[in-house]
């Protein structure tokens, strides 16, 4: 029994790390566009925020609600996040002096780099090589065709799960005491912000194709207001309009609500050719 421990302190065992695991297939079941993987997320680690803070009903509230923040990665190495997670919330229990807002810190800044990382090796090889080998039976009309998918697709994927999560939570315990006794926490946690802000700028750009369409003739010169715009900074009109938004909701306003203007002022602006 004593080797089924993983945390003798806050008493995890390997039992509530393959709870973490299965519960991680259930990422996308609640995915939405305000909070999109996190209650999913939230669900997969709860098992294990129950034990870190079995006596302390506050500070379980309070990571509940850390971890329903924003949240989106390809799915298969999303475990080692929750791992890194894990690690982080058991040193936030025990050091009351930590930082718990470099949790979703680290957690936005692993969301892109391992995000790219996914998409690449499971929808662009994985994903092919399953399904070319699969074509390949089906066309002879073997019957064992969609096994061969789901089988040569999900050894990857659930390898790169269990060992993702166990390597996040033993090497982030690991790395987190290292950065704590050196002082480099604020440090980490300044850049990790960083690179989360970063990516969510490319997101904006990315997703938020928001362009003004006026145009002028002046003495035979054609004006073009959005050339202008770039110049000043490009994809500003994006920018704009989800900073707006933001400063809505974090005034506590619901979602929905900010939807429903967002789709009438577009209409209207776009029915008026300001915007396009």
């Amino acid at each position: 029994m004593a080797n089924d421990i993983i945390s003798a302190e806050n008493n995890i065992t390997k039992k509530d790390f393959r709870k973490v695991f299965w519960r991680s297939f259930t990422l996308l079941g609640s995915m939405n566009y305000e909070r999109m993987e996190a209650l999913g997320f939230l669900y997969s680690i709860f098992p294990v925020l129950q034990k870190i803070y079995k006596d302390d009903d506050k500070g379980l509230k309070e990571a509940c609600t850390r971890h329903m923040t924003a949240f989106n990665m390809t799915v298969s190495p999303s475990p080692f996040v929750m791992g890194i997670s894990i690690a982080m919330e058991e040193l936030a229990k025990k050091d009351k002096t930590f930082d718990v807002s470099s949790i979703n810190a680290v957690k936005v800044a692993l969301m892109g780099p391992l995000s790219g990382v996914g998409d690449t090796f499971f929808w662009g090889i994985f994903r092919i090589l399953a399904c070319a080998l699969a074509i390949g039976f089906a066309q002879e009309g073997n019957p064992i065709a969609p096994f061969v998918l789901l089988v040569l697709f999900n050894i990857p994927n659930f390898a790169t799960r269990w060992v993702g999560l166990k390597l996040g939570y033993s090497n982030g315990s690991t790395f987190l005491r290292e950065m704590e006794e050196s002082g480099k926490m604020a440090l980490f946690t300044h850049c990790a912000g960083i690179v989360g802000v970063a990516s969510i700028g490319c997101l904006i750009a990315m997703w938020v194709p928001i362009s003004c369409p006026l145009t002028f003739t002046i003495s035979g010169t054609k004006i073009i207001i959005q050339d202008y715009l770039d110049q000043v900074l490009p994809c500003l009109l994006p920018l704009c309009t989800t900073l707006a938004i933001f400063a809505y909701l974090r005034k506590g306003n619901k979602s929905i609500r900010a939807i429903l203007y967002v789709v009438v002022i577009g209409f209207i602006l776009g029915v008026l050719g300001l915007v396009a």
